[in-house]
């Protein structure tokens, strides 16, 4: 999904650092564990979908806060606060939801995190499109994340196993997302050291 390498003429601070594949892979990673306890937990309980949803939602967000210096933005810039308060609703979200556990509860505060930090990913991804090397992916990682809030209330009913089901299936499109953007921002990095 990523771009091979910012286009030319872009602004100086819209330029990523070498170093970007990293919080993308560690973003990636966090989806994936997720998505995977949400997969191979037989039947999970209601204190279970609060621990690895919280921490899933925490751990994303907390990735998504430390990663905008790699992005080339300040966090005071337009696009780094779009990015902080994605952040800062996914990490809110996550401490809700380990401290408050029940299934109508982690259907409501999920989705209203994951919602909020998708549209502002959306908004991040569609304003900088063609300017920055990872438009397409907050693009694609907003409309995942707003697919996954809009479905998670309909499943509050149906216990934790089903929510996290929803939510670890949102999970790891996004974590597939971001490992393939990871590695080609890492490709790229490593290409573009060994030319001239």
């Amino acid at each position: 999904m990523s771009q091979s390498m910012t286009p030319a003429g872009t602004a100086p601070e819209t330029s990523p650092r070498p170093d970007l594949w990293r919080p993308v892979l560690v973003r990636a990673a966090a989806a994936l564990a997720f998505g995977a306890i949400t997969i191979f937990w037989p039947a999970p309980s209601i204190e279970v979908m609060g621990w690895a949803g919280g921490l899933y939602l925490l751990a994303t967000g907390l990735v998504l806060l430390r990663g905008i210096p790699a992005t080339g933005w300040e966090r005071t810039s337009g696009p780094g606060k779009l990015l902080s308060g994605a952040g800062s609703v996914l990490a809110g979200a996550g401490f809700a939801v380990l401290l408050l556990h029940g299934d109508t509860l982690f259907a409501v505060i999920a989705a209203l995190g994951l919602g909020a930090a998708g549209a502002l990913e959306l908004a991040c991804g569609l304003q900088y499109r063609g300017r920055h090397v990872l438009a397409r992916d907050w693009i694609a990682s907003g409309v995942i994340g707003l697919g996954t809030a809009a479905a998670l209330p309909f499943f509050a009913g149906l216990g934790a196993h089903a929510l996290l089901g929803v939510a670890g299936g949102g999970a790891i499109i996004s974590g597939v997302l971001w490992v393939l953007s990871g590695l080609t921002l890492r490709h790229d990095t490593r290409s573009g050291a060994g030319n001239p």
